[in-house]
């Protein structure tokens, strides 16, 4: 198992390290010490391998993750896994500002709360929080669902289009555009297993409310346009 001491080892090395994996490598599994709050750390990942980053991280770590599973035994500064495709990324710790950013695929777990526009922009990914998640979460969430254990700040899903949001605690105010919605069976059956994909195992999701887009600023209409 390679381990990389970034008090003693470039974080440029370990990039490239992972970087430069191919299908078939027998490194699969990669350890990160002392990280310093150190940025970019472990991005722009395209093999399914396992990074476990002991300690805390600066900005867009594991952004870009196309497969790997990034797992950081700390808290995480703003932008983690931005611009994710696919694979896993788990927080231990806190999140701050718009993690999951822009997000296409694959699963974020923040097993602490997360600061402002989480899941801003998000277009397919899938992010559960086991906290309170701040202001302007899922702005402009396009796909993909958001899942939150505790509250929510203002203007959640502000803009919002097709994303689903689902929250078990309660909501600060919803943004332009974003209701409260019936749960159907269908979201039931979603949210229970996002549920279990993220080691939630002892929350119902009957305990959830879903919210979404009332669809009323995919095109422009002058009734509405004090809310654009």
């Amino acid at each position: 198992m390679p381990v990389f001491d970034l008090s003693k080892s470039s974080l440029r090395d370990l990039n490239q390290a992972l970087h430069a994996l191919t299908d078939g490598d027998n490194d699969t599994a990669f350890e990160v010490v002392n990280p310093r709050g150190s940025h970019a750390i472990a991005v722009g990942i395209d093999e399914p391998v396992t990074v476990d980053v002991h300690g805390s991280t600066g900005y867009y770590c594991a952004g870009m993750n196309d497969g790997g599973t990034v797992t950081v035994h700390g808290s995480a500064g703003p932008g983690v896994a931005e611009n994710m495709m696919s694979g896993t990324v788990i927080i231990e710790g806190d999140a701050s500002q718009y993690a999951g950013a822009t997000g296409r695929g694959g699963l974020l777990v923040i097993k602490g709360n997360a600061a402002s526009r989480c899941g801003i922009s998000m277009k397919g990914i899938d992010i559960v929080v086991h906290g309170n998640i701040g202001h302007m979460s899922a702005f402009m969430a396009q796909a993909g669902h958001l899942v939150v254990l505790g509250d929510a700040g203002d203007a959640l899903g502000d803009s919002l289009y097709e994303a689903k949001i689902f929250v078990r605690g309660s909501v600060k105010s919803l943004g332009s555009d974003c209701i409260e919605k019936e749960m159907r069976p269908e979201h039931i059956d979603a949210l229970q297993d996002l549920l279990k994909r993220a080691g939630v195992t002892d929350v119902s999701p009957e305990e959830f409310k879903r919210y979404g887009s009332a669809r009323k600023l995919y095109n422009f209409n002058i009734d509405n346009a004090d809310a654009y």
